[in-house]
């Protein structure tokens, strides 16, 4: 069964959207079940810092010895900061991918995340 904590926010698609401490910023990823179904990630494509994204906008990739999978933005928003540590450690999605394995970091408008469904609703989805 995939880790979902009660505190984020999910995407059909498979991505999280996590409260940060900073006002109107958020931190988003891939969740603990896509990045099971992936297998062992080996490369992620992520924005540069400054780009903006409209919801449901492709904003990278994320690339495992089985296959290659699109990133699409679960928020509009503005790109305020990349996780670096990924370059050199894309596995960091593989073990920890709501703390370490966060993507990237966007400036959220007020009401911003919208639309987006809760754990129970995440877990209901994938039937676990």
């Amino acid at each position: 069964m995939s880790n979902i904590p009660a505190s984020l926010r999910y995407t059909k698609d498979h991505e999280y959207v996590k409260s940060t401490d900073q006002a109107h910023v958020v931190a988003i990823g891939i969740t603990d079940f896509a990045q099971g179904e992936l297998g062992d990630i080996v490369y992620v494509e992520l924005p540069k810092v400054g780009a903006t994204y409209a919801m449901h906008d492709v904003f990278g990739t994320v690339e495992a010895v089985k296959a290659v999978s699109e990133l699409y933005m679960p928020v509009a928003g503005e790109v305020v900061e990349i996780n670096g540590r990924l370059d050199g450690e894309p596995a960091l999605i593989n073990t920890d991918p709501y703390d370490d394995g966060w993507m990237i970091k966007v400036r959220v408008p007020a009401g911003g995340d919208a639309g987006l469904m809760s754990a129970a609703d995440y877990t209901a989805q994938l039937g676990e």
